[in-house]
């Protein structure tokens, strides 16, 4: 694995509503939420929904003329609705009622300054009430702040046609598919002192992709340290997948000797490639080809004419190939990576770009990573003959968190920016490199630290909205 900000124009199709405290169905939808000068205030907008579920943020603006110290925003949920993942704050839920706390790393608002948080709901229905440090959201109105009447929200009811809904279509069904997984370096866990499951519960997600299975000879080796046939990890991958979740086995990475190239044959890599399926009763593995690997065409034919092979032998096995990747698209190297998969009959499910390292420190890595997903994605419909919604659900995107090996910096919003895009156009797959810097949340040597004001676990809480 190799080691960006844009603001999405959905931001301005989505509705955005100062919800006040009370419910006040009754009021009619139209009714305006007047504000008071001087005032503490808040309100919701939905980034998008997909019916079942939506993304939404709370802005925070501080008219108050003075710094406020600590904010906490309290907000309930219909019973249709159940609070899912969070990000930029600390969410205790209880009963249908939210209580979100400023993060530690941010807990003032400057005068006339902005603070954000975003979350996701599971279900329908927009927050029914909301408070921001103990008085209405949305201001006062003829008394101070502290003592500020409830009102109505200013959102319609829920049995109101979907006016305010943003217009997003309906994703396609993906429960055979897992949507976000992080990249683990499991040479970090092999020392005990963390777990998957740890890094699950943490983070938000209940998914990973293990790094990585490359070669000692022509043998299926984690890192050259451990053989795979020993199950090593099987108690973690076990864990992950009582807890709702799986894994998915990457072979190759940037260092270390990929099989295709260790062994001379396609009965023998393919037997590696199996031995590795057969231990963990894999439902999906990963081939990241990079460095000299991706561009040796012996060994892009063989790996090719064996993962066919494979998945034939191993019905539903689902293939996907982790390949370099600029904002202009994939390289040509990567593009004859997917075109001799295809023509060897292999079921491509995905190809995952690595959206790091460009090169072009200084530019925005959010912006470039979603340029590099579109691009990829008109690559593969030019590939494929598919449409451009079969093209997207074919594009995988990891990011590399924090900063790159370049200097570039791909921040907190950046991920942001990169996810809401991600819902909005229904691609297959989001990752990032790599968990275990973004747990410890730390400056100093990039492999094991992002270099950027963040929390434990704020990249993964991001990631963990993508809904597919």
């Amino acid at each position: 694995m190799q080691r960006s900000r844009l603001r999405l124009a959905i931001y301005a199709s989505a509705a955005v509503v100062a919800v006040a405290g009370g419910v006040g169905a009754a009021v009619a939808a139209t009714n305006p939420t007047t504000k008071a000068a001087g005032a503490l205030t808040a309100t919701f907008s939905k980034d998008s929904d997909w019916g079942t579920g939506y993304q939404a943020h709370y802005t925070i603006s501080n008219g108050t003329g003075a710094a406020v110290n600590g904010w906490q925003l309290v907000f309930g949920l219909p019973a249709s609705a159940k609070l899912g993942s969070f990000w930029d704050t600390t969410i205790t839920a209880s009963g249908g009622v939210a209580t979100a706390k400023n993060p530690a790393y941010a807990p003032t608002i400057a005068p006339g300054a902005k603070a954000e948080f975003g979350f996701i709901v599971n279900g329908s229905g927009a927050p029914t009430s909301c408070t921001i440090n103990g008085a209405s959201c949305g201001g006062a109105t003829t008394v101070p702040p502290t003592t500020a009447p409830t009102k109505p929200p200013t959102t319609a009811p829920t049995t109101n046609p979907p006016a305010t809904t943003p217009p997003v279509t309906t994703p396609p069904a993906s429960s055979n598919r897992v949507l976000v997984a992080p990249y683990v370096d499991m040479g970090l866990l092999s020392n005990g002192s963390t777990t998957l499951a740890q890094l699950g519960r943490s983070g938000n997600v209940k998914s990973f992709s293990l790094a990585f299975v490359t070669s000692a000879g022509c043998k299926a080796s984690w890192f050259a340290a451990f053989d795979p046939r020993a199950k090593q990890f099987a108690d973690q991958i076990n864990a992950v997948r009582a807890g709702g979740g799986d894994v998915k086995v990457s072979f190759g990475g940037a260092t270390g000797v990929e099989l295709a190239q260790a062994c001379t044959s396609v009965a023998a890599l393919q037997a590696e490639y199996q031995a590795v399926v057969s231990a963990y009763d894999l439902k999906y593995i990963d081939l990241d080809i990079e460095g000299a690997a991706v561009a040796d065409p012996t060994t892009i034919a063989r790996r090719s004419t064996a993962l066919a092979a494979l998945q034939k032998a191993n019905p539903g096995l689902k293939i996907s190939l982790t390949l370099p990747v600029l904002p202009e698209g994939l390289t040509a190297d990567g593009l004859n990576v997917v075109r001799s998969a295809k023509n060897a009959g292999v079921d491509l499910d995905l190809v995952n770009i690595m959206a790091m390292d460009y090169g072009r420190a200084g530019q925005d890595y959010g912006n470039l990573a979603i340029q590099a997903v579109k691009s990829t994605k008109d690559q593969l419909k030019s590939i494929y003959g598919n449409s451009d919604a079969a093209a997207f659900q074919m594009v995988g995107v990891t990011p590399m968190i924090g900063v790159n090996d370049d200097q570039g910096v791909f921040g907190l919003a950046d991920a942001r920016d990169l996810v809401a895009f991600a819902n909005q156009n229904h691609i297959g797959f989001v990752s990032y490199w790599e968990a275990n810097r973004d747990k410890n949340a730390c400056n100093g040597a990039l492999f094991q630290c992002t270099n950027v004001t963040q929390s434990p676990f704020d990249y993964s809480k991001i990631f963990a909205g993508f809904t597919g």
